[in-house]
């Protein structure tokens, strides 16, 4: 190798001045020094070279040198150490291309492609330096001879200036990758503390500092003081702070009054304090974080970056938390609604204070009257005086909360929630708009120590001691008990039950013959429903029907019947039996849906049945519920043909004057009318009665229980046409029907 130390007066080895060199941006990299590496099988070229660079500085770092005579030793040691700005590499030493290959060996398999890299050699033929410049990420290319002092300077100089704004490069993309992700987790986050928590911890990782430091928010409503000001998340030695106010730490108070004064960002020597704001509503918090040493121009705008990008989460942060609000609060009082009140219920039965609570709900007695009487402005004032009355006086121990539109809840120590306690507020009247307004209330209680578990709903049971208050007293109270809830339960279950088995068609439909009382032959048929489960249980009419009533499901159940009444009648008339009609049972709810008269027409067009063939049985009950509108609806179901009967006929004490209005065609005796014919010492003269009434009145007349021939008998005698029961068949399915027609009818 040609030798490295020349005679010429630019020689490597004399110096005798320091350089340094000023002007580029601070580096990113976490150190104090720039780490040079010299990789040369030649000693002196080591000596030399750092000899001729010890004094280098760049804006006040020195250089610092590490030493490898072979690729081998280079490759170990690059392997080891981190953030080298520069290597002076030779070309020549082990092989001829022992220096290209460790290029290669640095770029492809250690992944460094920060450090830049200065080819040096002393055989320039090896290695054309175009060819070399092409092929390899080197910083530049000199043969030894050419690399004097000054040009040394200049090269070495702008590598560590290239490997700065690489690293810087780097550093801000890393930060903006870290940025986007952080900014996704904090969106996952959806209350204030939580996410001004998260903000800490991902600015000390961004900076990657330890995370000591504190968020505040200032009260809008109040003066700005620092007074005023709270922590409403902290991290390491701040912890403690959250929750409080912010009187002790001077410092730290200071800076976050200021920023949120003149809403921007504070830099100083040791810590930063950050603003950040919502744009949806201008409400905002700081963070105050400890960074030990004044942050860089890079840092600096990757925290300025990610301030305003997670602005969009902190918007969304903030209208979670209005939402929220909205969701759990009552707008009208502010009080917590049915919503926070059953959760509050739920957290209390899942721990052992429950055996102490109790929930009360207070329903104020007669406010829908006095809503419609006074106005709903007056009605609103109402609400809003018992609210702050019982804010007032039980609000310091006790949870308070609207849960209806005139019923408040009250839940807390079993002591404080008593009825009379409760009902002693009421005894002084109200000031309401200058006026004294006297109300009472009604309470429904519920003791959360009857509950093994919370898979109960303790709210849903107060409403049903409430509801039962209300039934037995104005003004009293009622607690729940284990039974009323069993019932309640109980009739849920079969609702859903009733359901499931209607959709697999469970239901089916039999049929009651009716009886011309002096043949004995067959007029027609009553259409009853009947549930058989799919374990061959069958559940009563009278558990059912009342369910399906309150449910809405018999809208959908009765039309079902009706057409399959249709349909049978369509089929017993194919089969000979024209004289034939069938009869079937409409519910009040049923018969008061708008849709009642139209589905009635749907199903005679559908199915083809004759009007005229069809009968619909109606309660006394419907006929004396709003008789007016039933008059019209009667007349316009009588222009399709179809005859009216009043069922149960006498157990509704009906008004003779609307019966006459009535223009029914049939009366039915109800089955306890025709008991009293064997059972009663007065031998049927309610029957007797309907009968005569039915023939006055020019109305057919049927009776219904007829169990044995005494009391068909006595019916006959007593001139009842038609009759139906045990006595001459029991209900039976279509296919018993037909076999059951072909013996009974004459030939």
């Amino acid at each position: 190798m040609p030798p490295t130390i020349t005679s010429h007066e630019d020689d490597l080895v004399f110096l005798d001045e320091v350089v340094t060199i000023s002007g580029a941006a601070k580096s990113s990299v976490a150190t104090d020094v720039w780490r040079v590496m010299i990789v040369d099988d030649d000693a002196d070229v080591h000596a030399a070279t750092e000899f001729a660079l010890g004094n280098l500085e760049m804006q006040h770092r020195p250089l610092q040198f590490l030493h490898a005579y072979s690729a081998t030793e280079a490759r170990k040691l690059l392997s080891q150490q981190q953030d080298i700005a520069v290597i002076l590499l030779d070309v020549v030493m082990e092989q001829e291309d022992a220096g290209l290959q460790l290029v290669r060996h640095i770029r492809e398999v250690l992944k460094l492609t920060e450090v830049r890299i200065i080819l040096r050699t002393g055989q320039p033929g090896y290695a054309p330096e175009l060819d070399a410049i092409r092929d390899f990420d080197i910083n530049d290319y000199k043969t030894k001879s050419e690399l004097t002092r000054i040009k040394l300077y200049t090269t070495v100089t702008a590598a560590i200036r290239s490997y700065q704004q690489i690293c810087a490069i780097n550093a801000g993309r890393r930060g903006l990758d870290l940025i986007v992700r952080m900014s996704a987790e904090l969106m996952a986050l959806h209350d204030l503390p939580n996410f001004a928590a998260g903000v800490i911890e991902r600015l000390a990782r961004l900076l990657q500092k330890d995370p000591e430091g504190v968020a505040v928010r200032q009260e809008r409503t109040h003066g700005r003081t620092r007074g005023d000001l709270t922590v409403i998340a902290a991290t390491g030695r701040y912890a403690e702070l959250v929750g409080k106010p912010l009187h002790d730490a001077a410092r730290i108070a200071g800076a976050a009054e200021l920023a949120l004064e003149q809403r921007r960002h504070i830099y100083s020597e040791s810590h930063i304090t950050l603003y950040f704001s919502s744009s949806s509503d201008g409400s905002g918090f700081v963070v105050h974080l400890n960074t030990g040493e004044p942050v860089n121009e890079v840092q600096q705008r990757l925290l300025e970056f990610f301030c305003s990008n997670i602005a969009v989460a902190l918007d969304n942060v903030m209208l979670v938390n209005r939402l929220r609000n909205f969701a759990f609060h009552d707008p009208l009082t502010k009080l917590p609604n049915r919503a926070h009140i059953k959760e509050l219920l739920d957290a209390t039965l899942a721990c052992a204070d429950k055996l102490e609570t109790t929930l009360a709900l207070v329903d104020i007695d007669h406010f829908a009257e006095t809503n419609d009487a006074l106005g709903h402005q007056f009605g609103d004032l109402l609400l809003l005086g018992v609210a702050a009355r019982l804010q007032s006086q039980l609000g310091d121990q006790l949870t308070i909360g609207r849960v209806g539109s005139d019923t408040f809840g009250v839940l807390g120590n079993s002591e404080r929630v008593n009825p009379a306690a409760l009902l002693q507020l009421f005894e002084k009247p109200f000031s309401i708009d200058g006026h004294d307004v006297q109300l009472s209330a009604t309470i429904g209680l519920v003791r959360l120590c009857d509950y093994e578990d919370r898979d109960v709903d303790a709210l849903k049971d107060a409403d049903i001691a409430l509801k039962r208050a209300k039934l037995q007293q104005r003004a009293g109270h009622f607690y729940f008990s284990r039974s009323m809830g069993v019932d309640i339960r109980e009739r849920v279950r079969m609702m859903h039950a009733l359901r499931t088995a209607f959709e697999a068609k469970e239901l089916f439909v039999v049929y009651q013959p009716q009886i011309d009382l002096a043949t004995r032959r067959p007029i027609g048929a009553e259409a009853l429903l009947r549930w058989k489960t799919a374990d061959g249980t069958f559940i009563s009419p009278d558990r059912f029907i009342p369910i399906a009533e309150y449910s809405g499901l018999i809208i959908e159940m009765g039309e079902w019947v009706l057409r399959e009444a249709c349909k049978e009648l369509v089929r017993l008339q194919q089969l000979g039996f024209d004289d034939f009609k069938i009869s079937v049972n409409v519910s009040q709810v049923q018969f008061r849906h708008p849709r009642f008269l139209d589905t009635l027409r749907a199903a005679l067009q559908d199915t083809g049945a004759s009007p005229a063939r069809i009968e619909l049985e109606i309660t006394e009950s419907i006929a004396m519920d709003d008789p007016n509108v039933l008059f019209d609806l009667l007349e316009q179901i009588k222009e399709t043909g179809v005859t009216i009967a009043i069922d149960d006929f006498g157990t509704g004490f009906s008004s003779l004057s609307y019966l006459q209005r009535l223009r029914a065609d049939k009366l039915k005796i109800d089955r306890a009318f025709v008991a009293e014919i064997t059972n009663s010492s007065r031998g049927g003269s309610i029957a007797e009665m309907v009968i005569q009434l039915g023939r006055n009145l020019g109305m057919s007349v049927i009776a219904e229980g007829v169990e044995d021939e005494h009391q068909a008998g006595k019916l006959a005698s007593l001139g009842c046409p038609l009759t139906q029961g045990y006595l001459f068949a029991k209900p039976m399915t279509v296919d018993h029907l037909t076999e059951w027609l072909t013996r009974n009818s004459p030939a």
